[in-house]
């Protein structure tokens, strides 16, 4: 069985942040920090090398494969933050037009600065999503720090 590349690491949070080149994307990422972390009531841990993961959740496909990945979270990108969504769920369309700019993927929002979109949109859209994949999954736990 296949194995996540990207599972909770020992890298401080801090640490990974002070990586961060960019001035405003580094002041950007400490508040997605605080946003995520009063959201979420977890704690930040890192998930591979560039991916910072608030709580997590085991999921099992009908393949018989299964897992545990981050609940939601986020990860400073060159070109954008991306914003891990990993359901959706009732009112979110709604919530992304009034987001402001903003690209999306399967489970990623792309936000290219915090200053260019509506932060209590954000907000709503994290936690609308933090509480549906756990509503469907069975709960949110702790991720672990290093597997």
């Amino acid at each position: 069985m296949t194995t996540n590349k990207n599972r909770p690491t020992h890298i401080p949070v801090d640490d990974f942040l002070a990586s961060v080149t960019d001035e405003r994307r580094r002041a950007e990422c400490r508040d997605l920090l605080a946003i995520f972390s009063r959201i979420t009531g977890h704690d930040p841990v890192m998930w591979g090398p560039g991916m910072i993961g608030f709580g997590s959740y085991h999921y099992r496909y009908a393949s018989g494969r299964e897992g545990d990945f981050l609940a939601t979270g986020f990860a400073p990108r060159k070109d954008a933050i991306s914003i891990y969504l990993m359901a959706d769920f009732p009112g979110q369309e709604a919530l992304l037009e009034r987001l402001g700019r903003h690209r999306r993927g399967k489970s990623c929002l792309y936000v290219r600065r915090l200053d260019q979109v509506d932060l209590a949109a954000l907000e709503a859209l994290i936690a609308g999503a933090f509480t549906e994949i756990g509503q469907r999954h069975g709960g949110i736990r702790t991720a672990p720090h290093g597997c």
